[in-house]
């Protein structure tokens, strides 16, 4: 998940209330007090929750020393970087020895390509010099996107009913669409894009924030290159939605129901990848299918075609590791 740091010094109210009402992770302020009587917010302060010299960092990035400066602070905290009038080739450098990189930013152009720069971005951008309109707008840029990713179809191979087990439902505080969902899978090699309820039918009202995910057991992709166990997930957690598109973003975790249901296994296959999820057995459950359009579980058959995503097999507490592990 990108951070969102925005600098109100001199202090204004209406700068620092904007930061809140759109999101702000963190508020670099000349005093604490003042930030935290508009609400609950890390502050960078010398009162603050982070202080300066000792939790983040400036450096002003002009050649190869400075870079070396700040790959040195970012070992002992968060590093503020501005980069001048060349912005890219310092921020891929950057971005390529630490993840605790914050790029100053004055502009919708110059965030776009500090969250972009090497595909994963720096850790977070810090707005200086802005107005509340424009506070607004990059605001809205971090928060709804995470980035993307490709995905491939996936050919069902088989499904079946394995009886009664705890299933999982995933209600995020987000509003999905046709063809987004989460990623999830038996194994943290393959995934599936398990659609959001947003589908009208006669028994059940749409819940556009609510993704019947799967088993307590599987693995959904989560903000930070991560995985998480359906059923470690709780209220104030976060996944990653994607769309049938592959454009990711991160959604807040509101709910998490576990009930026992009727559950099915579906094996599907993408070359030489093989993908497993285990769903419930209802009309309600969806796959997102190779053309983007959502398909119900009990209509899928061998031979559909939906859509998901491979990754490098072995994960230790959600974190890829190399080493060699057989999951089936």
């Amino acid at each position: 998940m990108k951070e969102f740091w925005v600098d109100v010094r001199p202090f204004k109210k209406e700068l620092a209330t904007t930061a809140l009402e759109s999101g702000a992770d963190v508020i670099v302020a000349s005093s604490a007090a003042a930030v935290k009587a508009l609400g609950r917010v890390k502050v960078v302060s010398e009162d603050g929750d982070l202080q300066w010299g000792t939790d983040v960092f400036e450096v002003r990035i002009e050649g190869g020393n400075s870079l070396a400066e700040a790959e040195e602070l970012a070992r002992r905290g968060y590093v503020v970087v501005e980069t001048g009038d060349w912005r890219v080739i310092p921020l891929e450098n950057l971005v390529a020895i630490s993840d605790r990189i914050i790029a100053v930013v004055r502009s919708e152009s110059e965030t776009e390509v500090a969250l972009t720069v090497l595909e994963k971005g720096v850790r977070g951008v810090l707005v200086k010099d802005a107005s509340p309109a424009l506070i607004k707008k990059i605001g809205s840029m971090v928060k709804a996107g995470s980035g993307s990713m490709e995905l491939v179809p996936f050919t069902i191979t088989a499904i079946r009913p394995i009886g009664m087990g705890d299933r999982v439902c995933v209600d995020t505080v987000s509003m999905l669409g046709d063809g987004e969902g989460i990623l999830v899978g038996n194994t943290s090699s393959a995934f599936l894009l398990v659609q959001a309820e947003t589908l009208e039918n006669p028994y059940v009202n749409p819940r556009p924030f609510r993704v019947n995910a799967g088993a307590v057991h599987a693995y959904t992709l989560v903000p930070g290159g991560k995985t998480a166990y359906l059923s470690d997930l709780k209220a104030g957690d976060h996944v990653l939605a994607a769309t049938h598109t592959g454009m990711l973003r991160d959604a807040g975790v509101g709910r998490v129901k576990i009930e026992q249901r009727p559950l099915l296994l579906v094996e599907a296959e993408a070359g030489e990848v093989k993908a497993s999820l285990v769903l419930q057995n209802a009309e309600t459950v969806r796959l997102v299918g190779e053309d983007g359009v959502p398909v119900s579980v009990v209509a899928l058959a061998p031979g559909d075609r939906v859509l998901g995503r491979a990754l490098q097999a072995g994960r230790h507490f959600g974190i890829a590791v190399k080493e060699r592990i057989i999951e089936k």
